[in-house]
């Protein structure tokens, strides 16, 4: 096998071309205006209700600052396999403190849950316990630290079956919960 001939030092040379520091310094304050004009315009009024150029009530953005808060609601729809129902509510988790939502399910009973949280991540543990024991003995899903998790879970004994979320952070927390399926609201614990 024959080598191939290199001759020069141009054999691998890449050529490219570096910007100024003139060309850069201006790129970063147009991007610095442009970003301040976003937050001015858009963020603000549709956030925090604070529009000082008027062009957010204009454009409708202080309107959702403006709007309630969404109420939990609980829809119950029969199926062919029972009883199936939807449900969403908000939980707050008070700073350095936890608590529990509980659903109580029966043994193959199925629900799709999603959850998010405003305010940071959480510990959280998404665990049953089996009806009727009085050992303590619970099963976890699912331990972890997020703010959001989406899932699913087949009961598999019946009893309680929820979350302990624990909020390590210095201010409230609060979660968004989603949850659809065969269930009986237990509730806080």
């Amino acid at each position: 096998m024959t080598q191939p001939e290199q001759t020069g030092s141009d054999q691998h040379e890449l050529e490219h071309s570096v910007q100024s520091t003139q060309t850069l310094v201006k790129a970063s304050a147009f991007a610095g205006l442009f970003g301040a004009l976003i937050l001015t315009v858009a963020i603000l009024p549709a956030e925090y209700n604070i529009d000082p150029t008027g062009i957010g009530a204009y454009l409708g953005l202080t309107k959702l600052a403006n709007a309630a808060p969404l109420e939990p609601t609980t829809q119950t729809v029969t199926g062919q396999t029972g009883e199936s129902q939807k449900h969403s509510t908000e939980i707050t988790i008070p700073a350095g403190k936890g608590l529990e939502y509980k659903l109580s399910m029966l043994k193959g009973e199925a629900i799709r849950y999603s959850w998010n949280s405003t305010g940071g991540e959480l510990f959280f543990d998404f665990h049953g316990e089996p009806k009727g024991d009085t050992t303590g003995y619970f099963e976890s899903y699912t331990i972890s630290t997020s703010d959001t998790i989406k899932g699913s879970l087949t009961a598999p004994f019946d009893g309680s079956h929820g979350w302990y979320w624990e909020n390590r952070a210095s201010s409230p927390i609060t979660v968004s919960l989603k949850i659809e399926g065969n269930y009986e609201i237990i509730g806080i614990k």
